[in-house]
């Protein structure tokens, strides 16, 4: 049977206010219904961000739980809401690994590079990722280039992250010329990914859903949303997240794979 695609909205991101871009949902309420919109449109999992008064990133406990709270109000279970540690600038390993402890979030995506550093060390590594498998936190891991491919599988066979159901996400062009990216950015991730955890990519600029069907044809999942792209396939603005999701979502039809519910991610990804 054909895996079914898993269907990804990344609707706002650290750095886009809503004074460049009307659209882009910042407050609980907002984050709410677009999280509405696009699970109406096909996305199975949200990946969102918090912000501070002023509009700037944060990793807020308090701003994550209100977020997250409206968010389950307005879909219930439908959706698998997935928080980020990015640190945006302002944030060390230790407080976004800190974040993620108390949160306790349902779903994570961490940077790799982002807290795996040297003052991190090995055993503070293992012992947040361990911590993250004990607590059956479905996390994916952000990679940018082969070469954080290569470590997290350095990191994997050294024993540093234990056996579990990760899911991997290759980003694609977040430092190119212009943050744009290309279908072509995908195949040294394909070519070198040997582990076999499923993977999804985003994609920055207005290539982001030619990237889409592409890393569908390829077996792979799809994010999208106005963290990375906000224009359409056509070079339209998008009204809305709901619109750059069911672009994906036709994508995944005209290929034959099934879009996955938030029910199989959990079973997948946080199995009991």
């Amino acid at each position: 049977m054909t895996d079914p695609m898993i269907l990804t909205v990344a609707p706002n991101g650290a750095y886009k206010r809503r004074t460049e871009y009307p659209h882009v949902p910042q407050t609980p309420e907002q984050l709410a219904q677009e999280a509405q919109r696009c699970l109406q449109a096909g996305a199975a999992m949200l990946h969102l961000h918090v912000r501070e008064a002023d509009g700037g990133h944060s990793l807020d406990v308090g701003h994550y739980r209100a977020a997250l709270a409206a968010v389950r109000a307005a879909v219930g279970q439908a959706m698998v809401l997935q928080v980020t540690t990015e640190a945006a600038g302002r944030y060390q390993p230790p407080a976004q690994m800190a974040m993620v402890r108390e949160l306790r979030p349902e779903a994570v995506s961490v940077g790799l590079r982002e807290i795996d550093r040297p003052e991190t060390g090995d055993a503070a590594l293992a012992d947040f990722f361990g911590w993250l498998v004990r607590e059956r936190v479905m996390t994916q891991v952000i990679l940018y280039d082969v070469a954080d491919l290569r470590r997290w599988q350095a990191l994997r066979s050294a024993g540093t992250v234990p056996d579990a159901p990760w899911f991997l996400l290759f980003v694609l062009g977040r430092y190119s010329a212009g943050q744009t990216s290309s279908p072509h950015d995908l195949l040294p991730f394909v070519q070198a990914h040997t582990g076999g955890e499923p993977w999804a990519m985003c994609a920055f600029g207005a290539s982001e859903h030619a990237c889409a069907v592409t890393a569908a044809a390829l077996g792979g999942h799809v994010r999208v949303g106005f963290e990375n792209n906000l224009l359409l396939k056509d070079g339209r603005p998008a009204a809305d997240n709901a619109a750059l999701v069911a672009q994906a979502a036709e994508a995944a039809r005209c290929l034959g794979r099934p879009l996955a519910t938030a029910e199989q991610l959990r079973e997948r990804f946080m199995p009991a």
